[in-house]
C-alpha cells in the first residue's frame, strides 16, 4: 500500500494531501531509510517514524486498512513504539532547542 494512503487512512493525518507533504518533506523514516516520495510501499511490519506537532513518533504497521474507517478502527493499525511525550522529555521550540535555562549554549562548557 502506498505510504501517503497508509498514513491518511490510518488517520495519521487528517488529508491525503498533508500526508503527501510529510512523505516527500524527506523527514519521514520508513524501516530505518529517509523516505522522500509518496508512493514508497508500506507493508506490515514496517517502522515509520517522523516529527509532527513538535513530537518525535514511531510506529509499528499491525495492518493494512481496507478503507478510510473510523478512529477506534485506525488505531488498530498501528502500534507506538516510541513517543517522546511517553518518556517525559519536553517538547522543543526554537527558543528551547540547544539552549539551557539560562540562556547559555550547553556546549560552550565541554571539554
Amino acid at each position: 500500500m502506498r505510504l501517503d494512503r497508509f498514513l491518511w487512512w490510518a488517520r495519521i493525518t487528517k488529508t491525503r494531501g498533508a500526508a503527501q507533504q510529510l512523505a516527500e518533506g524527506g523527514h519521514l523514516r520508513l524501516d530505518g531509510r529517509r523516505i522522500d516520495r509518496a508512493h514508497a510501499l508500506v507493508r506490515i511490519g514496517s517502522v515509520i517514524g517522523f516529527f509532527r506537532g513538535g513530537r518525535v513518533r514511531i510506529v509499528r504497521v499491525e495492518a493494512l486498512p481496507r478503507r478510510r474507517g473510523p478512529a477506534s478502527e485506525a488505531a488498530m493499525l498501528v502500534t507506538e513504539l516510541a513517543n517522546d511525550s511517553q518518556q517525559g522529555a519536553t517538547e522543543l521550540t526554537p527558543a528551547k532547542a540547544g539552549h539551557s535555562e539560562s540562556g547559555e549554549d550547553p556546549r560552550e562548557h565541554l571539554p
